[in-house]
């Protein structure tokens, strides 16, 4: 394989190798005009000057350790909001310039703690927010008894100096968080309790509810993403595998079919769409694996598996369609292009998806950039792309590809 235009900029460390199946997140990262910061596996936090080609080594600004994973992370200038999964559930509040901890809050008040000895039991700080003044936390425990699945989350709003000004207790599974001037909107993705709406807008003060949406099928299956397009929400739907506009009552603007059950040979097939990021008036939705009604491993591929859609806020026509050739853990948009990462297609492990695939908004495909490992963070800002890479070793291979590492690269 050619070098990757992802420039390598620094070693994280040594971290366990992926395998043919995903892994849960393990790492973040941030980019801001001056800044990139990463979030590693051993609950470290790295902060590096922004790389240039004249300064390729990406001077480190400061470190801070934590103890758990750190999984999801949102900057401004002045501080960075990092949370953790496991442990206490930690959100560390830090100063941009200097690390050192502004404020720190334990989500297992609110949630609880591990039931069980098990990654997938402990408490997870799935994804974060700023806008105006306040700091936006989501947060989840899973536990299992028997057939019984039980989601404890919270959605909490803090202002800047750390006080909470509000909170939401859900038996929910919430997924993502969008913020955007005085509005929050959180996306759910399980909901065992058919009276919890898979989107809820929030009014970011007070965190009472505005408005909310539900694709109003059946199971549990609800929502995957949402992103905010002007005075609008694009919303992935797990429920009935469509990508949506609503406007902030809730009411649908327009839908568009992405991966909707199919039949292929004989099994019938279909795909989430798990992500969408809005750019330049277009909303982008990628799908992920194939799945089938009959069996948890189809032989049959859903033709819109692993697929980026280009889809015009202003009237849902679907402008370009691109295949990205793996599961996509995030979609990103800054300066005016879209970045999907491509990491391991696990029933075809094939090292040659492994990437970072470009789209300008209104045509699509640009480029693609290659990598040995697998993308498992993504961040675009202040005119740097910023990759997460981590080594992956497929079952059915004694080869380890790629490294822990960040890389970057000008956005252009």
């Amino acid at each position: 394989m050619a070098p990757s235009p992802l420039t390598a900029r620094r070693d994280l460390g040594e971290v366990e190798a992926a395998s043919s199946r995903h892994n849960w997140a393990r790492s973040a990262v941030e980019a801001t005009d001056d800044a990139v910061f990463v979030g590693t596996a051993d609950g470290r936090v790295v902060a590096l000057e922004t790389a240039t080609d004249s300064t390729p080594d990406a001077s480190e600004r400061w470190q801070a350790r934590g103890e758990h994973s750190v999984v999801s992370i949102s900057a401004t200038d002045e501080f960075l909001v990092v949370g953790e999964r496991g442990g206490d559930g930690l959100v560390r509040v830090l100063d941009a310039e200097t690390g050192v901890a502004r404020w720190t809050y334990a989500t297992a008040d609110d949630v609880g703690t591990a039931t069980k000895d098990s990654l997938f039991f402990r408490p997870y700080v799935v994804d974060l927010a700023v806008t105006g003044d306040r700091v936006v936390v989501v947060a989840r425990r899973y536990e299992r008894d028997g057939e019984a699945r039980v989601w404890r989350s919270v959605v909490l709003g803090f202002d800047r100096g750390g006080r909470l000004a509000w909170r939401r207790h859900v038996y929910a599974s919430p997924i993502a968080v969008a913020a955007e001037g005085d509005r929050v909107a959180v996306a759910y993705n399980r909901c065992p309790n058919p009276e919890q709406d898979g989107l809820v807008l929030l009014d970011a003060h007070t965190g009472g509810r505005v408005a909310s949406w539900d694709p109003g099928t059946d199971g549990d299956r609800r929502v995957g993403d949402v992103a905010f397009a002007g005075d609008a929400l694009a919303v992935a739907s797990h429920g009935d595998k469509r990508g949506y506009l609503l406007d902030f009552a809730g009411e649908p603007q327009w839908q568009l079919d992405l991966a909707t059950k199919r039949r292929v040979g004989d099994e019938t097939v279909y795909a989430y769409p798990n992500h969408v990021c809005v750019a330049d008036e277009t909303a982008v939705f990628v799908t992920g694996n194939t799945f089938a009604e009959s069996t948890r491993d189809p032989d049959a591929r859903h033709p819109d598996e692993h697929t980026a859609v280009g889809v015009s806020v202003d009237g849902g026509d679907r402008l370009w369609t691109r295949d990205t050739g793996g599961f996509a853990r995030a979609t990103v948009a800054a300066e005016s292009r879209v970045f999907v990462p491509s990491a391991q297609h696990f029933r075809e492990r094939e090292a040659e998806r492994h990437g970072v695939h470009v789209f300008a908004p209104d045509a699509g495909h640009v480029e693609t950039m290659g990598l040995p490992g697998i993308p498992t963070a993504i961040a675009a800002g202040g005119s740097v792309l910023a990759v997460v890479e981590e080594p992956v070793e497929y079952h059915d291979e004694s080869v380890t590809r790629g490294a822990y590492r960040l890389r970057t690269r000008p956005i252009r």
